[in-house]
């Protein structure tokens, strides 16, 4: 095979960065760096469980593997440069990044998205996935541009189950094996110099953050849509979330 990729890995969770680890050096490359994202925006406050997240990252981080937490764009930029990255691999990561980091690495970046761009581009694709009652979900692997989630498409797949009771852990059980396969497909796709399918933009949707007030329960919703809402609070762990009233209360 032609020489080995150097990648650079920024994620958000053990699973991702062990499936991406995975993907990477079965096809003969070579993860040089870890780079966690601890904050929603750079320079902006650390995630609640920033610190609770690292620990667990740092059980995945293989021997001799440099784990890093930038809080800006330009030390991310400058790390990126250090490492001589070939190859940019993002999954789950809210930064939006400028045209100077992504063409930083030789090959570009590549990001995945559990969605099937062009639906649910942003931030919560699988938020709004369960409160829309999807039964199924999918994952891209696309090429990153400037803009969120609209780059050209190398691998996707659908027919994730979306079980009534999601939990972060089933999803992975179910999602995982998916990454592992389409990051496998992108990679031969980007050491070839194929830049992939653009979006049909015709079918495109964007998923947010979800908008203040969610976490109250209006009773003049139908009983599908609030069991929806209880579904999406339960899957992202809300503490106390939803509330409703009762007889005034």
């Amino acid at each position: 095979m032609s020489t080995p990729l150097r990648i650079g890995v920024i994620s958000s969770g053990p699973a991702e960065f062990s499936t991406i680890h995975e993907a990477c050096t079965d096809a003969g490359h070579r993860p040089v760096a870890y780079f966690y994202g601890r904050s929603l925006r750079p320079g902006g406050p650390n995630l609640d469980d920033a610190g609770e997240m690292t620990v667990s990252i740092l059980t995945s981080v293989p021997r001799g593997m440099d784990l890093l937490l930038p809080g800006g764009m330009g030390g991310l930029a400058r790390a990126l440069e250090s490492y001589r990255i070939d190859l940019l691999i993002v999954f789950g990561f809210a930064w939006k990044l400028p045209r100077a980091v992504l063409d930083t690495p030789r090959f570009g970046a590549v990001n995945v998205h559990v969605s099937l761009l062009p639906e649910y581009r942003g931030p919560a694709p699988l938020l709004w996935a369960i409160r829309n009652g999807d039964p199924t979900g999918g994952i891209t692997v696309h090429r990153m541009d400037e803009e969120f989630d609209t780059g050209n498409i190398l691998a996707q797949q659908g027919g994730i189950p979306l079980v009534d009771d999601m939990s972060w852990d089933a999803y992975c059980a179910e999602a995982m094996p998916v990454v592992y396969a389409l990051l496998r497909r992108s990679l031969d796709r980007v050491v070839a110099g194929d830049a992939g399918e653009p979006q049909d933009e015709s079918r495109a949707g964007y998923a947010g953050f979800m908008e203040d007030g969610f976490d109250v329960v209006r009773w003049s919703e139908n009983a599908r849509t609030i069991h929806h809402q209880v579904r999406t609070h339960r899957f992202m762990r809300s503490s106390g979330a939803p509330v409703a009233e009762v007889d005034g209360a």
